[in-house]
């Protein structure tokens, strides 16, 4: 029993820590700068992370088994959630992250607010409605991307595809794989990134694939974060 309450509490967590990313966003920390909200069990570097700490760029930020880490970063927020690792970056005029290991959850109120690296695929919101996602990265070549809010674009290389609203996705990076029976329809998608239009990647040019998953869990973190939400906000 001890066990099994340990898991909901961690399970719990995550999700409440997802749906925090859909409060409201006040102030910008600077470009490319990060601000700690709230940690627990969580490291800048190897000092403890802690409320109100700033975030630059080229810090590797972690998490400890049931730990969590919270940074706003002008109009996008990130939830690093238990035995996570990513190392925090700008590019542009806004901050990215890669992700080394774990999960991380992002919100988005633009399409420039963040960019998301997880081994050669890029994650981005596709326009400036509030978008809500998270990526697992399992190994370096494989992970797993959510969306529960708004659309997201997933880029490797010049194979842009976008991932929509309540949908979950098992990544497979690799530019010589070919799709085995069971996997989703993927044709490339002429999306934008960027603020540029991809044409239409021929055949055999595909530099991921991916398969539908289960969205279970994504449909009790969106009815969460959605009875959590303050009436007058979108």
């Amino acid at each position: 029993m001890p066990r099994a309450g340990a898991t909901l509490t961690a399970s719990l967590s995550i999700l409440l820590s997802i749906s925090l990313l859909t409060m409201p966003i006040w102030g910008d920390s600077g470009i490319g700068l990060g601000t700690v909200v709230s940690a627990d069990r969580a490291h800048v570097g190897t000092a403890p992370a802690s409320a109100g700490a700033t975030v630059f760029a080229g810090d590797k930020l972690d998490t400890e088994h049931l730990g969590n880490l919270q940074i706003r970063a002008g109009a996008a927020r990130v939830v690093l959630t238990g035995s996570s690792r990513l190392v925090w970056g700008t590019e542009g005029d806004g901050p990215n992250a890669t992700l080394t290991g774990g999960t991380v959850a992002f919100s988005t109120a633009n399409g420039k607010a963040f960019v998301l690296h997880a081994a050669t695929a890029a994650f981005k919101p596709r326009g400036d409605e509030p978008t809500v996602a998270n990526v697992t990265l399992l190994n370096a070549k494989e992970l797993v991307v959510r969306c529960t809010r708004g659309a997201v674009l997933i880029a490797v290389d010049d194979d842009v595809r976008v991932i929509p609203e309540g949908s979950a996705y098992h990544v497979v990076l690799d530019p010589d794989a070919v799709p085995s029976a069971g996997a989703a329809p993927s044709p490339p998608t002429p999306a934008a990134w960027g603020g540029q239009n991809h044409p239409p990647i021929k055949a055999g040019k595909s530099k991921f694939i991916w398969y539908a998953i289960a969205v279970t869990a994504i449909v009790t973190g969106f009815a969460l974060w959605k009875a959590m939400e303050s009436p007058d906000k979108p």
